[in-house]
């Protein structure tokens, strides 16, 4: 494996997520690909070799072998963690997308046209889709393979002893499995930490779907109030018209409240009213 090449890809999609998925890429990385690589596959190792049963009969230690273990676990968990984590991969070449599209459009236009992705970066438009949708369907890989061990291994758990009576074996036999307890262990842990891994996901979706609603309510909010502004602007009396309106050029100012003078006789006062 070369690690130069995985590290850029984890620097990638770690620079891309958000803090839940930082936190669900910490805990791939480390308590499952980690512990697959370094201790996991070890203890499957000697899975088939150390299957015993107590008969001599040709073909019977593996008859039941291929019965009580259809698919390795080790097999199992490689395909699993493969299928998780491509759609990150999926993310991060979407992003590689955006960035030539971006070039290209620079290169043609110049550097002062207008751009058509500021931040490639930023989850939005089809972005945000390519997001929403890995995240489901990486809880959908996960929820299948835990769906997948429970129907192969009752309970996510291996007997000490299997009782097989398939031919060519004779009668009833039993076959004993090499270091359950330790496989048990491990098991559970690879379980455990996969509905972790699939709660994250989720979490993550409907933090996103969450986001964008409020974001999508505080700009239509933004958009009724601004509108209600215009509306009262477009509507209000203008100072001095006594309550009337006047547009363009109808608009006169009121003589009511200018003097006669000397200079213009034929102006004369307004009759006071009586009061009451």
């Amino acid at each position: 494996m070369n690690w130069g090449v995985f590290e850029g890809l984890l620097s990638g999609v770690n620079k891309y997520s958000t803090a839940f998925g930082r936190i669900w890429l910490s805990l791939v990385f480390i308590f499952r690909l980690l512990v697959y690589v370094v201790a996991a596959e070890r203890v499957w190792s000697d899975d088939h070799k150390d299957f015993d049963c107590n008969t001599r009969q040709p073909g019977c230690g593996n008859v039941c072998f291929d019965h009580f273990f259809p698919v390795s676990h080790i097999r199992l968990w490689a395909l699993q963690l493969i299928l998780v984590t491509c759609p990150s991969l999926l993310v991060i070449m979407h992003v590689a997308y955006r960035e030539a599209k971006e070039q290209r459009h620079r290169a043609t236009g110049g550097d002062d046209c207008r751009r058509i992705y500021p931040n490639p970066g930023k989850k939005r438009g089809g972005l945000w889709w390519t997001y929403l949708l890995s995240l489901i369907f990486k809880a959908g890989v996960d929820m299948v393979f835990l769906y997948i061990f429970y129907r192969f291994y009752r309970n996510y758990t291996l007997p000490r002893v299997v009782k097989c009576e398939l031919p060519p074996c004779p009668n009833k036999v039993d076959c004993f499995i090499s270091r359950p307890t330790e496989k048990n262990i491990f098991t559970l842990f690879m379980v455990v930490t996969t509905c972790v891994c699939v709660v994250l996901s989720l979490v993550e979706a409907a933090y996103l779907i969450g986001k964008r609603c409020r974001e999508c309510i505080l700009a239509s909010s933004g958009e009724s109030c601004q509108h209600s502004q215009d509306y009262v602007l477009s509507h209000a009396e203008p100072a001095g018209t006594g309550g009337q309106v006047f547009h363009g050029v109808d608009y006169k100012p009121s003589t009511a409240s200018i003097p006669p003078t000397a200079s213009s006789p034929g102006t004369l006062p307004e009759e006071e009213e009586d009061l009451p």
